[in-house]
């Protein structure tokens, strides 16, 4: 018996076979197709993902594998645009890595980390009962069962473990046919100062978003390059193979269908197709089988579904692992229900107002895009768009702290220690639990030593400490924190009741090893 089958190798499942091995978990990854998708199908990863990926020490190497510069801080909603360029701290941010890279360098991580992953292995039965999970796989060399005590189910939008399990996926599918491609142009289309395109035939096509009655054109380009991005949103009953790439007559035929004329295209760099879909399943997790990513939730919008699954991961990760190691206290995996489906809520949320601003086609849509254009100039509803769609403004619910810290995720504060100076982020590298004193507070840090076989103590300073300690989950989200000069012996207490609460009850020296790659 294994300890968790992840079914499903795309950007979710390798996430958490990393997480899980950093943990001192061993998963076995089970994915149908014998190669990585070769299908273009995300062009980036954006949002609260890419400060996790920081402060696992991972976004600098992510980041040297992108061939294409970083795109301003200007990012589509729903038919407008949330423009933060003026702003010296954007609060939304992108990396521009192809789906096809990010699972190549998440693929070398888990191989690195020692996971078991098999490709050509496609999970064709699941059962469980109160004790594990079975599953029936056909692989290369035919059929066999395999049993864990966990399986999480990133197989994709249309889950077979999901359906299996009975959980309910409702919502709504748009017939929407959104194509999104990458091109060079040729010289008899001029690109101007402005970033608007000058095309033959036509005039000019504003950089942006046009609408046509057959639909909307979105244009991104710069005055110093000949490469742009093109996206078209048309109404269809066609249902696309999502295995079927698109190809540059696809594109061609789409934009004169909206545009009404040609638009040539010299080159073609990355194409992809994709329709929207706005479902949610009713729970996360039936008994011992757990879903994350796309099987969980589909959103209608690009730009986000990266940030959610790859984010379900993280928190479902250190929750199995505390469970399998034996510490977990009650009811600690089913907050990665509560958690995620409330983070999932809230991005299905902004995902369907982007539906309502770029389906209208009548005056009044265009009043009510216009407004909300309006609106976003001023920072502070700009500033609170951007933390919506990048996911920072989840807060967890943490009934055992009432700090306003605890439940939101941790800030990188610079420390001062007695070895040197470090960060938060560099003290998350190994995804472990942590006490930060961040007040010289022994009292703190002595009721914390019962559970420093599974919560690692440190003791610093900052600048303008936000608390005078800070529980960190392995998440990087604050279980709990300590107010400024609260009363030692209130203090204490709390602390001892969040680490039972979070981290369950301490054992003794003696107790069981964790298995950690070395």
């Amino acid at each position: 018996m294994t300890d968790v089958i992840i079914v499903g190798a795309g950007p979710t499942g390798l996430m958490l076979a990393a997480e899980l091995r950093l943990a001192g978990v061993r998963p076995l990854v089970l994915e149908r197709r014998p190669q990585r998708r070769d299908t273009p199908k995300a062009g980036g990863l954006g949002g609260q993902i890419l400060e996790l990926l920081r402060y696992r020490g991972l976004l600098e190497r992510f980041e040297a594998a992108c061939t294409d510069p970083a795109p301003a801080p200007r990012f589509p909603f729903g038919g407008v645009h949330l423009d933060f360029t003026q702003l010296a701290d954007p609060p939304l941010h992108a990396l521009p890595l192809p789906q096809q890279q990010l699972e190549q360098l998440l693929d070398e991580r888990v191989g690195e980390l020692g996971a078991d992953l098999r490709r050509g292995h496609e999970v064709i039965g699941v059962s469980q009962d109160e004790n594990a999970v079975t599953v029936d796989v056909r692989g290369p060399e035919g059929p066999y069962e395999v049993t864990a005590r966990y399986l999480v189910a990133c197989d994709g939008a249309r889950s077979r473990v999901r359906d299996r399990a009975g959980i309910g996926f409702p919502g709504t599918t748009y017939p929407e046919v959104n194509r999104l491609a990458q091109v060079t142009l040729p010289d008899t289309v001029s690109v101007l100062d402005n970033g608007d395109l000058g095309v033959p035939g036509f005039g000019t096509v504003r950089a942006g978003f046009t609408r046509t009655n057959q639909g909307l054109l979105g244009v991104g380009s710069s005055p110093t390059s000949r490469v742009v991005s093109l996206y078209t949103v048309e109404d269809e009953t066609v249902e696309y193979d999502d295995d079927v790439p698109m190809t540059v007559t696809e594109l061609h035929d789409s934009i004169h269908r909206v545009l009404g004329v040609e638009l040539p295209v010299a080159e073609a760099m990355r194409l992809s197709r994709f329709t929207f879909k706005a479902r949610h399943a009713e729970r996360y997790r039936d008994g011992r089988i757990l879903l994350a990513g796309d099987a969980a939730h589909l959103f209608p919008a690009t730009g986000v579904a990266l940030n959610a699954g790859m984010l379900d991961a993280v928190n479902l990760a250190w929750k199995l692992a505390a469970d399998l190691h034996g510490w977990a206290p009650p009811g600690l995996l089913d907050t990665y229900h509560s958690e995620r489906h409330l983070a999932g809520a809230r991005t299905m949320l902004h995902t369907r107002a982007q539906v309502a601003l770029r389906r209208g086609h009548d005056p009044a849509a265009e009043a009510l895009r216009e407004v909300f254009q309006e609106l976003l100039t001023d920072e502070q509803p700009l500033r609170r768009m951007g933390a919506l769609v990048a996911g920072t403004d989840i807060r967890y619910p943490t009934p055992c702290s009432r700090n306003t810290l605890a439940g939101t995720f941790a800030p990188d504060l610079p420390l001062h220690t007695d070895q040197g100076r470090a960060s938060i982020a560099e003290l998350m590298h190994g995804a472990r639990p942590m006490l930060v004193d961040l007040a010289d507070r022994p009292d703190l840090r002595e009721a914390a030593r019962d559970w420093q076989d599974r919560v690692d103590l440190h003791s610093a300073k900052t600048d303008d400490r936000p608390a005078d300690a800070l529980l960190i989950r392995p998440d990087g989200h604050i279980a709990w924190a300590a107010t400024i000069d609260e009363p030692a012996e209130t203090t204490t207490l709390a602390l001892r009741n969040a680490l039972s609460d979070w981290f369950g009850t301490p054992r003794t020296p003696a107790g069981p090893t964790i298995d950690r790659p070395s």
